[in-house]
């Protein structure tokens, strides 16, 4: 992919075409289901802006802002934005469907929440099964 995204011979609207069709698919799966921070979004901006510096070959010491190299492009930033309007398509169908589905969105959910363990209490991976708290306990002693 990065030689079609950095290769010359290859038109700009023709890798940004690719990037659109290849790239983002694939960085923004499953994004329906994320909670975007302000420091996620920054994160997505900072990735979407160094795929277009790559494509347009501009190196990471130029300096360049990047609302120079948008419009060098002639892009604006779209990644958040359809992230965001994907979250919402699938939030209205969430919506629509039953109780359940409503409740776990939005995490309203009846009854108290489970007692913490004590610093006492085994928290390891053996610590739900009984018969190995037994051996784990015993094993360490000496035996007179």
């Amino acid at each position: 992919m990065k030689t079609i995204l950095t290769n010359k011979h290859i038109s700009i609207e023709t890798r940004k075409r690719a990037l659109q069709c290849y790239i983002e698919p694939v960085l923004m799966y499953g994004c329906e289901a994320w909670r975007i921070s302000k420091q996620i979004q920054n994160k997505l901006e900072a990735t979407e802006m160094w795929f277009l510096r790559r494509m347009l070959r501009i190196p990471w010491t130029a300096k360049k802002t990047n609302e120079r190299v948008l419009n060098e492009a002639n892009k604006r930033r779209s990644l958040v934005r359809t992230i965001r309007k994907r979250q919402a398509t699938c939030l209205g169908h969430v919506m629509r469907r039953g109780k359940l589905e409503h409740l776990v969105t939005t995490g309203k959910f009846e009854g108290k929440k489970k007692q913490r363990k004590t610093k006492g209490e085994d928290n390891g991976w053996t610590g739900h099964m009984p018969w190995t708290r037994k051996s784990v306990r015993y094993t360490g002693r000496r035996q007179r």
